[in-house]
């Protein structure tokens, strides 16, 4: 083969490759859980790709750096070992409070790349950034607090405050990184006896938090029964009150009838009711009619012919018999 074939062939070869090399370096793939930057000669002036298939220009014009849109987790103060055992961090995680006691405390901080751009081209080493701004917020806070409260009901105020710093402080350094979330995992102290009389002291005042709803469980209780027998009082009143109401008003309107009929004729108006006042207070007793001079006078027996059965009315046939 001559010097010329072997030339040609050489060629052939490179341009085949040069080819393959464009080929696939000019075709790039964005997945739903990522997100691309395409950098033109070290500098990214594109913004950043949705998912999909994609064109660049081939290598080593255009490159594409992706990047994962999920929620990172940034463990400080331990760290977990190929094993899966934790692996804690003292120098790391102590720290002093308020009042000057020694605490161990470590937590987990979520977050996010949200910029791209500035993730890759802003910093060096954004992660670090992110774990020595870590570091700095939560030493400021629990410095600015007290053991007692780092050790019992303060924790979620630290857990707040953490993370505004901590936000602050990324929002200042503008690397790419939003704080999505920071859990305060423990804070302990690291002497035993110490540690386990605020331990008591914890339990001591969960317990006293206990009884403290208990008993304002106990007192809603009462109280919503004081209401409903109140509201219950209150409704038998209400319908006393009505019915006494209509009661007189009946009263007034009998006296009101009763008063005309005496308008009209007094004397027997007054007779009749003196009469049906005896009967009302003397129920079972016999009434006798009398005249002026203390005789008793002769009257129908009205009483008696109403309880008994009057006889059958004779019939009168026609011719005027019986």
């Amino acid at each position: 083969m001559s010097t010329r074939r072997i030339r040609v062939l050489v060629g052939m070869i490179l341009a085949a490759v040069v080819l393959l090399l464009v080929a696939f370096s000019t075709w790039y793939t964005v997945d739903e859980s990522e997100q691309a930057v395409v950098i033109t000669f070290g500098k990214a002036d594109t913004p950043v790709t949705e998912s999909g298939l994609h064109f660049k220009l081939p290598w080593p014009i255009q490159q594409v750096e992706k990047l994962s849109k999920e929620t990172f987790s940034l463990q400080f103060g331990y760290k977990q070992d190929p094993n899966g055992e934790l692996v804690s961090y003292d120098k790391e995680t102590k720290m002093i409070t308020g009042d000057e006691y020694i605490v161990l405390a470590d937590l987990i901080v979520q977050w996010k790349i949200t910029d791209p751009q500035k993730y890759l081209f802003s910093s060096q080493n954004p992660q670090e950034i992110l774990h020595d701004a870590t570091s700095a917020s939560i030493r400021s806070i629990i410095g600015s607090s007290t053991i007692d409260a780092a050790l019992t009901d303060g924790k979620a105020d630290i857990e707040a405050k953490t993370r505004e710093l901590l936000t602050s402080l990324m929002t200042t350094y503008d690397i790419g990184i939003s704080v999505q979330g920071v859990k305060l995992q423990d804070v302990e102290l690291p002497n035993a006896d110490v540690r386990a009389a605020f331990t008591a002291v914890t339990d001591a005042r969960e317990t006293k938090n206990t009884k403290i709803n208990e008993a304002r469980k106990y007192e809603n209780q009462r109280k919503s029964e004081a209401e409903g027998e109140r509201d219950a009082i209150k409704s038998r009143a209400l319908g006393q009150k009505k019915s006494r109401v209509e009661q007189a008003l009946g009263d007034v309107a009998l006296f009101n009838d009763l008063h005309a009929e005496y308008a009209k004729n007094k004397t027997i108006t007054r007779q009749r009711l003196v009469i049906e006042t005896l009967e009302s207070v003397l129920p079972k007793a016999k009434i006798f009619i009398m005249n002026d001079e203390g005789e008793t006078l002769k009257y129908l027996p009205l009483q008696q012919m109403e309880t008994q059965t009057p006889p059958p009315a004779e019939q009168k046939t026609e011719g005027g018999g019986n």
